[in-house]
């Protein structure tokens, strides 16, 4: 019986790794061992900062309502506390995008709470 080799199968995993490291500097793009360090590493990144992603946006948006708030005579804590207060449930990035492109009507929403 012929002896099977993984020749075909070995080419095709080694071109999905150096594909997928194109455009990275230097030996990391050209090498396979520093291509699959630097593809793995680049993986367990994006895998990370997809979450990161979710934070920094809540930190965004706090941001934006805290100065639009304070614009108006309010602070961020204690425009959220009478949100709740009032029942009024808009969730932090529909207030901040009002924040931004409505303001007339963030400070009107504003002085309902107050």
């Amino acid at each position: 019986m012929p002896r099977a080799n993984t020749r075909v199968a070995s080419r095709n995993r080694r071109k999905k790794v150096l594909k997928a490291a194109k455009g990275y500097w230097g030996r990391r793009s050209k090498l396979l061992e520093a291509a699959y360090d630097a593809t793995k590493k680049a993986g367990q990144y994006a895998y990370r900062d997809r979450k990161v992603k979710k934070r920094k946006f809540r930190e965004l948006w706090i941001i934006r309502i805290n100065a639009a708030a304070r614009l108006n005579g309010l602070s961020y804590s204690e425009f959220m506390h009478k949100l709740s207060l009032k029942n009024i449930e808009l969730d932090r990035k529909v207030l901040a995008s009002m924040a931004v492109e409505d303001p007339m009507g963030f400070a009107k929403l504003v002085e309902s709470v107050k």
